[in-house]
């Protein structure tokens, strides 16, 4: 018959499968941060393409084309890498945004067809292009919801929303450079550039509630330390205040472009930082799930004593074992009928704890994909811009009190 020890076992190699395929999936999200990277200059060389009709930045796409190519590559083999099966119990939903991301892959070829011959506005391209980037980021966001351990779930949160706030940056840049090379400024783009930067500063907020103290001083440092700010402020000024039809400067296109390329470039460098530290996260959860395991191991190979398993029921029914007597991972010795009845409780206990944690970040992402619901269902039926839902949305929770 199998002790309870046998199911500690069980229990702690399914959490070790569980880390690993989180960790595989974690490698996934660092290639994706590199590839959504490159797919975001890809839209702003593009941009500034169709709307100088075909007369500026030719080469730098087909240079940059071949290099977003190469990242894909790196992100389908992390796909392989993955395998047939998700982390946790949302694996059915980060595999369908997977099909979907790479319904986005597929679609790239002809989309450059059509952007290279002038077939399509910047603004279809523009959208074409955050479509694609927004199945990524989704990617990301299901491997987030689908981590099993607390702390690698807050990294993942972290990462999601500094990656959302650098597409919105993104965005931005493409904006900016629309209104700057048309020469001309217009009150709907002004309302959604301005919706741009409040949207920014919303993901910047849950990026430093769940960003680990390294990753939050590497984003302080580089937001003191932005020069390139300095100019974007000053362009935005510009760019959102001119009035409906008034001419804007069309010879700020291109510094406005090479301001926010920096910014974002700048950006880049602390997401690798967030994810290389992710990917470390995982190894380190892996490390101590295995020496824990070889712990349980190295007891299971033991006989118990004749008393072992009615001191042990003893000490369920009677509750001996206070909480706070609990010894750490590790420091279990080698009485058997007591170092078993530790084990049990204490792996209760860190599995709750865990939970616990784990429930705290999913109500971030759960809240924000709410709200991305309530915004998509406004602007389909109501005919509402992106950020003019937002705001309804909003108004209405604080008259609500909701």
């Amino acid at each position: 018959m199998k002790t309870p020890l046998h199911y500690l076992v069980a229990a702690r190699q399914s959490e070790i499968a569980e880390l690993e395929q989180i960790s595989r999936a974690s490698s996934l999200v660092a290639s994706m941060s590199e590839l959504v990277h490159a797919l975001q200059k890809e839209r702003g060389l593009s941009n500034i393409f169709l709307v100088s009709g075909g007369a500026q930045a030719q080469q730098s796409l087909l240079d940059h084309g071949l290099h977003v190519d190469r990242v894909m590559e790196r992100v389908c083999l992390a796909l392989e890498e993955l395998g047939a099966r998700a982390p946790g119990a949302h694996g059915a939903r980060l595999f369908n945004a997977i099909a979907n991301a790479l319904q986005g892959f597929e679609a790239l070829p002809l989309l450059r067809r059509r952007r290279d011959a002038l077939q399509l506005s910047a603004e279809d391209c523009t959208q074409a292009l955050i479509r694609m980037i927004a199945a990524c980021l989704t990617v990301v966001f299901e491997a987030a919801d689908s981590a099993c351990d607390p702390d690698i779930a807050k990294l993942l949160v972290a990462l999601f929303h500094f990656m959302q706030g650098k597409e919105l940056a993104g965005q931005e840049r493409a904006t900016g450079v629309a209104a700057f090379t048309a020469g001309v400024g217009r009150t709907e783009r002004q309302r959604h550039w301005l919706h741009l930067i409040e949207s920014q500063e919303r993901c910047f907020q849950v990026f430093a509630d769940f960003a680990s103290p390294s990753g939050m001083e590497r984003w302080q440092q580089q937001c003191g330390a932005c020069p390139d700010m300095t100019v974007i402020e000053r362009l935005r000024r510009m760019g959102c205040t001119a009035g409906d039809g008034l001419p804007l400067d069309r010879g700020l296109s291109a510094p406005w472009f090479e301001a926010c390329s920096s910014r974002l470039d700048a950006m880049h460098q602390i997401e690798a930082f967030l994810a290389e530290e992710l990917e470390t996260q995982c190894l380190r959860k892996l490390e101590q799930a295995g020496a824990a395991l070889s712990q349980q191991l190295a007891l299971l190979e033991m006989q118990p004593q004749p008393g072992t398993r009615a001191e042990a029921a003893a000490a369920f029914l009677g509750g001996t074992q206070s909480a706070a007597s609990l010894p750490a991972e590790g420091a279990y010795g080698l009485q058997l009928e007591k170092s078993i009845v530790l084990l049990v409780q204490e792996q209760s206990m860190r599995l709750q704890d865990m939970q616990t944690e784990i429930d705290k970040a999913r109500a971030t992402l759960k809240e924000r994909k709410t709200i991305e619901r309530a915004k998509g269902v406004l602007m389909n039926y109501r005919q509402h811009s992106e950020g003019d839902a937002y705001k309804l949305i909003r108004q209405t929770a604080m008259n609500q009190n909701r």
